[in-house]
């Protein structure tokens, strides 16, 4: 089973204010628990440049230039509350998008069976026309579409176990059958959506769970919802929007997972991806803010990507 890892140090590069959860330690943590020796068969590759016109794949044109004029040429510059803006950000965003990409042509032509990207700004909140929630666009989202237009992948799954709903993935694909999106996520919480009800054409999934919850209610929530629609649609590609901040250590919320949820987690999408997919499979870093919490459920993350 081979293993892709795809970073960049232009990621470093997109600079928040002091004491903003999304912070560039974020992947130095995971830099430096994938260094281990245990990683060290880590397929590693310089995440590419995306392509500015996939970004219009998602997003439309007059929203993606209005996130370009705001990048400040130095200081920062506030979108919203949470969601900034500084110097390098265009780029940290549209390396990010390249990454997905990336992934998902090595999915395609087999140099990988699975990829992770180790990446920021995150995406799952970005909706159509509203960068909002630490995110700028929807990196996985977008790849989505570029499998569907580049590789003729008639139906995508995305899996978003964030502890934080993706509201922009939803409203994305909200009337679009030819995209699965199942979600766990914490509520009440930011952002406010994600309720059972909240069904699309019927390709949205959403399992909530109830603040200081874990791991049985976790489990439970993908063997009841996720995996039966999973099975149901038979995706030509699963996408992962991992998020860690379920995390019991994680400051942003009360979901008490631990390492090992995740790794199970990972463990049955991988049957999936193997029933429905051919093992395609990319996972794609959206939160987690603990920086000990995140280490340690990517390791386990990837721990089980690498070991089919």
């Amino acid at each position: 089973m081979t293993t892709r890892l795809y970073t960049h140090p232009i990621y470093l590069e997109h600079l928040t204010p002091a004491g903003h959860p999304e912070r560039p330690d974020r992947l130095r943590a995971i830099q430096r628990v994938l260094d281990d020796e245990p990683f060290e068969r880590l397929d590693r590759v310089e995440a590419p440049e995306g392509d500015e016109q996939t970004i219009l794949y998602v997003h439309p044109e007059p929203f993606v230039e209005g996130i370009r004029r705001q990048v400040p040429e130095e200081g920062m510059e506030r979108i919203d509350g949470d969601t900034v803006l500084s110097p390098k950000s265009w780029q940290a965003a549209l390396t990010a998008i390249g990454a997905a990409n990336a992934a998902v042509d090595d999915v395609f032509s087999k140099k990988a069976d699975n990829v992770f990207v180790a990446s920021r700004p995150p995406g799952h909140h970005a909706e159509k026309t509203t960068a909002m929630g630490f995110c700028l666009f929807n990196n996985a989202a977008i790849a989505a579409r570029y499998a569907q237009k580049k590789h003729g992948a008639e139906r995508v799954a995305i899996v978003d176990w964030d502890v934080h709903h993706g509201n922009g993935t939803q409203d994305i694909f909200w009337d679009d059958p030819s995209v699965l999106y199942c979600s766990t996520h914490q509520m009440p919480l930011f952002p406010g959506t994600g309720a059972k009800g909240e069904t699309g054409v019927g390709n949205i999934v959403n399992a909530p769970l109830s603040p200081d919850t874990g791991s049985d209610h976790f489990r439970d929530a993908i063997r009841s919802r996720v995996l039966p629609a999973l099975d149901n649609f038979a995706p030509d590609l699963i996408i992962i929007s991992a998020g860690f901040d379920a995390h019991h250590r994680d400051p942003l919320a009360e979901i008490n997972l631990t390492e090992a949820d995740f790794d199970w987690a990972t463990g049955q999408l991988m049957d999936r991806a193997a029933r429905h997919s051919s093992n395609r499979l990319v996972s794609l870093l959206e939160g987690g803010y603990d920086l000990q919490g995140l280490a340690f459920s990517v390791a386990a993350h990837v721990t089980r990507l690498m070991k089919g």
